[in-house]
This record gives C-alpha cells, sequence and structure tokens, in this order.
C-alpha cells in the first residue's frame, strides 16, 4: 500500500473540496444573508487541513495500484461527509450537534436526501445552497470530477473510476481515455442542470428555488429548500418538469452520451436496461393509481394519475422528493414503493439501489432455472442486449445481490435492537442503504428523532450504499492489507 500517495491524492482532493464553500457565499452575498461566517471559516478549515495534508508527501508520485483506488474512495467520501459538516457546525441558525452536521453532509454527499433539519422555510438561503450544492457534487460522484483533473495533477484515475463506478459492466468506457469519459459524463451531467434549471424557472419557480432544484432533481438527491419539498408549490407543471428530469437522472449516461453523439433517440428503446426501467415505472404508476382510487384517497383520476406517477417515479429512481404525505397513503402503497427503490435506475446513472440491470440479470437468471428444471440437458445462455454475457457477470450479480440483502438485515437489525419497531428500522435502512432519503414510521418526515447511534450507524449505510457496498466491505478484509 502506498500511503504517502494516498496521503498526497487526499491532500489535493480536501483542498479542491474547499472550494465548494465560495459559492454558498457568493449567493449569500447577492441575497442579503446576515450569516456568512460558517462558510469562510469552513473554506479555511477544510483548505488548510488539506494543505497540510499534502505538504509533507508533495513530491510523491507514483502509478496508483488498484488496492490504493479503493482506500484513496473510501477515504474521499468519508474525509468529505466529516468536512462538508464544518459549516452547519458553525452556522448560529441551525445550532445542531455535530452528529447531526455530519449526518446531514454525508445525505448530501451520497445524494440519500435523509435530513434532520426542519424549518427549511426560516433558513438563510446561502445554508440551503450549500446542502443542495452538495448533492449536486455527489451526484455523478465527486471522485469522476477528480479523475477529470487529476491527471493535471500528475496522478493516474482508471483504478479510482473502477472502485467508484457503479454497474455490472463498468469497464466499458465510452471513449479510449478516462480522464475524456470523466468529462463527457460531466457535460451531460451539467447540461441536464442547466436545461432543468431553465424548465423549472419557466414552470414558475424563482430563480433560487429553480437552481436549487436542478441541482437535487438531477442528482437524484431530494433535498428541498421548503419542508413540503415540491407540494410546496403545488404546481402541475414543476412536478411534470421533476419527473421527466428525475427519469432521465435515473438512466444510464452513457445512453445519454450515444444519444447525442447520434443525434438518434433509438439507442434508448434497444436498450433491455432502459426498457425494464420504463416498463417498471409505468406498471407501478398504473397499480398505485388504480388503488388510490379504490381506497377513495383520490375521487378524481386526475389527482390520482397526478400523486401515483409522481411518487412512483421520485421513489422509484431513489430521489425522495413528496407532493404528500405517501407514508400515509392506504394498504400496501407505501411498502411496495420502498421496495421499489431497492431496485433504484440504471447503471452508470445517479441513482441508487441495486440498480434495475442487476435487477433484470436476477429475473432472467431466475427464469433460466425454471427452463433447466423442465429441459435439464438443454444449455441457456442469458443474454443482455441480444448479446450473451460471461457467466461471471451473472455470478458476480448473484454475490451482489447475496451480500446487499446480508447487510440489509444486519443494519435492520442492529437498529431494531436500539428499540426502534419494524416499519421504522427496515425503512429506515432501506431509505440510507438505497440512497432513497424518506422512510417510513419514525422517519417518515425526519431522521432527527433518532438517537446518535443510529445516526451514526446509518451514515455508514448511506456510504456504503453509495459505494456499491464491495468498495467499502473490501478494506475490511485481512486480504486487502497483506502485502
Amino acid at each position: 500500500m502506498q500511503f504517502k500517495v494516498i496521503q498526497r491524492i487526499l491532500g489535493l482532493l480536501l483542498m479542491t473540496f474547499s472550494l465548494t464553500m465560495l459559492p454558498p457565499i457568493l449567493v449569500g452575498w447577492m441575497m442579503g444573508d446576515p450569516e456568512l461566517a460558517p462558510f469562510w471559516k469552513g473554506f479555511v478549515l477544510v483548505l488548510t487541513g488539506g494543505l497540510i495534508t499534502w505538504l509533507p508527501v508533495r513530491r510523491e508520485r507514483r502509478e496508483l495500484r488498484s488496492r490504493d483506488g479503493f482506500l484513496i474512495v473510501v477515504l474521499f467520501w468519508t474525509v468529505l461527509g466529516t468536512s462538508g459538516a464544518v459549516p452547519f457546525v458553525l452556522s448560529d441558525s441551525l445550532e445542531i450537534s455535530v452528529t447531526d452536521a455530519v449526518f446531514e453532509s454525508v445525505s448530501g454527499l451520497t445524494t440519500t436526501g435523509a435530513t434532520v433539519i426542519l424549518g427549511l422555510d426560516g433558513l438563510p438561503r446561502s445554508l440551503l445552497f450549500y446542502r443542495q450544492e452538495l448533492q449536486w457534487l455527489g451526484g455523478m460522484g465527486i471522485i469522476v470530477l477528480a479523475v477529470a483533473i487529476l491527471p493535471m495533477l500528475g496522478v493516474g484515475g482508471m483504478q479510482l473510476y473502477r472502485a467508484e463506478t457503479p454497474g455490472p459492466m463498468k469497464d466499458s468506457k465510452l471513449t479510449p481515455r478516462i480522464t475524456e469519459t470523466a468529462k463527457l459524463l460531466w457535460y451531460i451531467y451539467l447540461s441536464l442542470t442547466v436545461f432543468c434549471a431553465l424548465a423549472f424557472r419557466l414552470a414558475g419557480m424563482d430563480w433560487f428555488d429553480a437552481v436549487s432544484h436542478s441541482f437535487t432533481t438531477v442528482a437524484i438527491g431530494g433535498f428541498s429548500t421548503h419542508d413540503s419539498s415540491i407540494g410546496h408549490f403545488d404546481n402541475h407543471a414543476i412536478e411534470s418538469v421533476a419527473m421527466v428530469f428525475m427519469l432521465l437522472s435515473g438512466a444510464n449516461f452513457g445512453l445519454h452520451f450515444i444519444a447525442w453523439r447520434s443525434a438518434n433517440m433509438s439507442g434508448y428503446w434497444r436498450d433491455s436496461e432502459f426498457r425494464t426501467y420504463i416498463s417498471m415505472m409505468l406498471a407501478l404508476s398504473v397499480i398505485s393509481a388504480t388503488y388510490l382510487l379504490y381506497t377513495q384517497t383520490h375521487t378524481e383520476l386526475s389527482e390520482a394519475l397526478r400523486h401515483a406517477l409522481f411518487h412512483v417515479v421520485s421513489i422509484g429512481t431513489t430521489t425522495g422528493f413528496t407532493t404528500t404525505g405517501y407514508s400515509q397513503w392506504p394498504g400496501f402503497l407505501p411498502v411496495l414503493l420502498l421496495l421499489a427503490s431497492f431496485v433504484g435506475g440504471c447503471a452508470a446513472s445517479t441513482a441508487g439501489g441495486i440498480k434495475v440491470i442487476r435487477f433484470l440479470l436476477l429475473v432472467k437468471q431466475g427464469m433460466r432455472e425454471v427452463s433447466r428444471l423442465i429441459h435439464p440437458n438443454a444449455r441457456f445462455s442469458i443474454k443482455v442486449n441480444r448479446q450473451p454475457l460471461p457467466e461471471n457477470v451473472v455470478d458476480a450479480v448473484w454475490g451482489f445481490f447475496s451480500v446487499y440483502i446480508a447487510v440489509f438485515v444486519v443494519f435492520m437489525l442492529v437498529l431494531m435492537a436500539q428499540g426502534y419497531d419494524q416499519v421504522t428500522a427496515f425503512s429506515a435502512v432501506a431509505a440510507t442503504l438505497n440512497n432513497l432519503g424518506p422512510g417510513l414510521g419514525e422517519v417518515a418526515a425526519t431522521f432527527q428523532g433518532m438517537d446518535d447511534f443510529s445516526k451514526w450507524w446509518l451514515c455508514l449505510a448511506m456510504l456504503m450504499g453509495r459505494l456499491e457496498l464491495f468498495t467499502m466491505l473490501v478494506i475490511l478484509t485481512p486480504a486487502f492489507w497483506r502485502k
């Protein structure tokens, strides 16, 4: 393990991250906010910490190994989760504990959207903007951004990209050079953000809300500048804009690139994962709208469709925006939506969850086993986009799924041992491990009422979900540390 090289990179990334505390100062100054000191102080503290980390090893320049990449990713997200909490701790408007500040910061950077803050409508604009900015940076992965700029600093990035990028086929690249791939992903991400902000503005939001919500919509984050989330606006056009960009951000960004390069949209529907993604959203929307009408929760078809569509897309893509208290919906609907978040969005998207491609492969593998029972001597291959997949990919998906369920059960049992009821424990872990945000029971609106241990425990769940389990678990194995 090249600890000095890792220390150098961590110092550089910390110094880069300190710059994210400057835009809220500008926003606060433009909005006339009186409280800008937390961001000045936070900028100085994080910059100084990065400088102290970097200076002793600034001349260490060696090629990264795979194990180095894994450790850097885990350290980076852990350290940034802590560093991002500094403005929350220093803010006089919040007066929250260090635990709550770290929870809010980790939730933002991992695009989870779970919050411990109430009274958002009365907070300074600079603080609200900072929360939204954290999610925007975490959306595509700050590591991918670092991959684009680290080569200029003399550090290769392929190991980081493989450690952080989600999905079972992460070695495939849009361009031959990893730096170009990272830049292209960010161009697409930035373009979606700009278009989303303009659409929100045209739909009726003011510029501050439009930009702030575009950050967390494209990031599949779910943070809002209002306690009642998107429901604050009670505007059909705003909800429609949010749904469109949540669906786009939950799709594979590689498909966006191919569509942009070829000026042809047909590539979307030729993709098996995308077809499954859209089909699931449609099926869940029909079920939800029908049940809302059946239970007389909404008596008009238009209202039932409006709320069903929005919440299916929001929860299904693990965004977490709400327009109404969906946790109070009757029967099985809240649990159905929560279960949908386990599937999440597509690979190479900003969404959380297991990912649609893995879910699709699990279904295909199950169907293959049934076919083998009927035809025991036949040979069946699993295909995606009409191409057979190697068996090691299928095995890896089964391995990921089994570990995901095991980790989920362990996290849930620990919360139940802390005294929480089954619904609260189940939904709290689902909301954090899937990077969803809102849960059910005691965590339907906020995680503020949970004890400090449980909040730290769920911070770990958010990090594991964001790094897709194995990146975090691999550094806990003895074999990782052996020379």
